[in-house]
């Protein structure tokens, strides 16, 4: 993992997150141009590393063909982080940060790392294609085409609920939070816990737990109990509370473009070519929610994906859900 530093980096908010960092990793090689660059941002909680699988020889995200940068965002060690920045904005004095101020660390990242100045593909799912679209909405004159997938500009009013409730509450309303001042963060482990359990219950469609299919047998568990701790408590526990609340708060706040613009009236102005892909099941970014995106972005694609997944597809726990992905991306870089 490599390590961008910022310096003092002036958030959207106005205030100064002092010595900040972005992580990031690369695969492939940079071509002369400078034109066969893929940016492929992650999502709440996941450290660039998880989408690693996406990559390979023979994939649509092949590192012969294409650098693929993996940038972090803020509130995500290890990157500038409540765990990872020192004090006064350790802990729950870290800033208030939004997904601009991500899409614009990554802009510099790119400019002043590798001399970059356009993209061929963003492409991200969940928050991270929370962040794809604002490159296209803030920077489109960068961008080439962007794939989001599974997510959208904003959170609609179900998910915003989600990060709350499923997210942030069970970790603030744990007796040992003390406000974010805990000494370490095993001792809010209960309220991770907690996280996972949620968790387990939205983000897969009800049918996932149907006798008839039971498909967490599909992912190597013997029962709901032993999906439930092996997959989401063994994704949460290991975050950091502080951060996990930065995170879903900075999700959930965020709305792209100015004060009291609409939706639509944003997205029009988008100019980037634009494929998305939702999938049915997803509860968190509903197929027919994001529909309409295509309709309000000049010349926009849409795909509706049958997965039996639901929001869980992107974690390609299917062969028939990576062949689905694999298959947007390249469209998305051939069209």
């Amino acid at each position: 993992m490599n390590v961008f530093e910022l310096g003092d980096f002036q958030l959207v908010s106005g205030a100064t997150l002092p010595g900040a960092k972005l992580a990031y990793q690369t695969f492939g090689e940079l071509n002369e141009a400078k034109d066969n660059v893929i940016l492929f941002p992650t999502f709440l909680g996941a450290p660039a590393e998880v989408l690693n699988g996406w990559i390979g020889e023979d994939r649509p995200l092949d590192p012969r063909k294409y650098f693929i940068v993996l940038p972090g965002h803020f509130g995500l060690a290890p990157s500038s982080a409540p765990s990872t920045t020192p004090a006064p904005f350790a802990a729950a004095s870290f800033p208030e940060v939004s997904i601009s101020d991500d899409v614009i660390a990554q802009r510099r990242l790119l400019e002043e790392v590798f001399d970059v100045h356009e993209i061929r593909l963003a492409l991200g799912w969940s928050i991270g294609a929370i962040q794809v679209y604002e490159w296209a909405i803030r920077f489109g004159d960068m961008v080439r085409h962007i794939a989001p997938i599974a997510g959208a500009p904003t959170p609609p009013a179900w998910t915003k609920l989600w990060l709350k409730t499923v997210v942030e509450e069970p970790i603030t309303s744990d007796p040992n939070w003390a406000g974010g001042a805990y000494e370490k963060a095993s001792d809010v482990s209960g309220g991770l816990s907690r996280v996972g359990h949620g968790s387990a219950l939205t983000a897969p469609p009800r049918t996932f737990y149907y006798d008839s299919a039971e498909v967490w047998r599909n992912v190597g568990f013997d029962s709901v109990d032993g999906f439930v701790a092996g997959f989401w408590e063994g994704f949460w526990l290991p975050q950091d509370p502080n951060d996990v609340v930065v995170q879903a708060r900075k999700a959930r706040s965020f709305h792209p473009g100015a004060d009291g613009e609409s939706l639509e009236t944003v997205l029009r102005r988008v100019t980037v070519k634009t494929t998305i892909a939702a999938f049915t099941g997803d509860a968190l970014f509903p197929p027919g929610e994001s529909r309409p995106f295509a309709e309000w972005i000049p010349d926009a694609e849409f795909q509706e994906i049958e997965s039996i997944f639901g929001h869980l597809a992107t974690f390609g726990l299917s062969e028939q859900d990576v062949k689905s992905i694999d298959g947007v991306i390249r469209h998305a870089l051939e069209s």
